[in-house]
C-alpha cells in the first residue's frame, strides 16, 4: 500500500491526498511530526526526503518528495485514462505551466500569506498579499472564460492551484473580485470523491 507522509493543515499534502481520492487509491497516511515544536522534523524523516518537507510518498521501492513530483507521479503511473495528465504535447505543456503558477506566483503570494496569517511565519504580509493578487489574475484570465485550467476537464494544475486559491482568506486574500475563480473553486468542490481539508469546504459567497 501507498504511504503519504504528510500533515492535516498542509495544502501541498492536500493536492496528494485529492488526487488519491480522485483515483480510488487506498493509501496509509503517516503524520509528520515537527521536533520540539518547531519548523523541524526528525532525523529519520530526513533520510526520506532531505529537504525535510511535506509531503513525501512511498510507493515501495519508489521515494518521491513534492508535491509537483508526487502528482505527476501518481497520474502518469495510475490513471490510465490520462484523464489528470494528459499525453498530449500541447495539454501536457499546458498542464505544466499552470504547475509553474502553482510553484511560483501561489507559493510566494497564497501560500505566504497563510502562512503568516495562520502560523505566525516570519515574512511581509503585504507583499504576499500583492502576489497573491497577481496569481489570481492569471487565473482569473482563463477561468472566465474556461472551465478549467488545462483543456475541456480538470486535471493536476486544477489540483495543483486549488487548494492554496480555496485558502485564500486565511491569508486575508479576497477572491470576490475574481468571480472566474470563485466558479471554479466551487465546480472544484463539485467533482466525484472530492474530499476537503479544514477551511476548503465552504462555498464562496454568491
Amino acid at each position: 500500500m501507498l504511504k503519504l507522509h504528510d500533515r492535516d493543515k498542509s495544502g501541498n499534502a492536500y493536492k496528494i491526498r485529492l488526487l488519491l481520492s480522485f483515483l480510488n487509491i487506498p493509501y496509509e497516511r503517516i503524520p509528520v511530526a515537527l521536533k520540539n515544536g518547531r519548523n523541524q522534523v526528525d532525523s529519520s524523516y530526513l533520510q526520506l526526503n532531505p529537504r525535510g518537507q511535506i509531503p513525501t510518498l512511498q510507493d515501495g521501492d519508489a521515494v518521491l518528495w513534492g508535491s509537483t513530483a508526487i502528482l505527476s507521479y501518481l497520474a502518469l503511473r495510475y490513471d490510465k485514462t490520462e484523464h489528470w495528465l494528459p499525453r498530449d504535447p500541447v495539454r501536457f505543456g499546458q498542464v505544466m505551466q499552470w504547475l509553474e503558477l502553482a510553484q511560483n506566483e501561489i507559493q510566494s503570494g497564497l501560500f505566504q500569506a497563510r502562512a503568516i496569517v495562520q502560523f505566525g511565519l516570519a515574512g511581509d504580509l503585504q507583499a504576499a498579499q500583492r502576489v497573491a493578487g497577481q496569481a489570481l489574475d492569471v487565473l482569473e484570465s482563463r477561468l472566465r472564460i474556461e472551465q478549467w485550467l488545462a483543456g475541456p476537464e480538470p486535471t493536476i494544475a486544477d489540483i495543483a492551484c486549488f487548494p492554496y486559491v480555496a485558502l485564500a482568506g486565511e491569508g486575508k486574500v479576497d477572491v470576490s473580485p475574481h468571480p472566474g475563480v470563485q466558479r471554479w473553486i466551487d465546480d472544484f468542490r463539485s467533482l466525484d470523491r472530492f474530499v476537503g481539508m479544514p477551511g476548503t469546504e465552504a462555498r464562496c459567497p454568491d
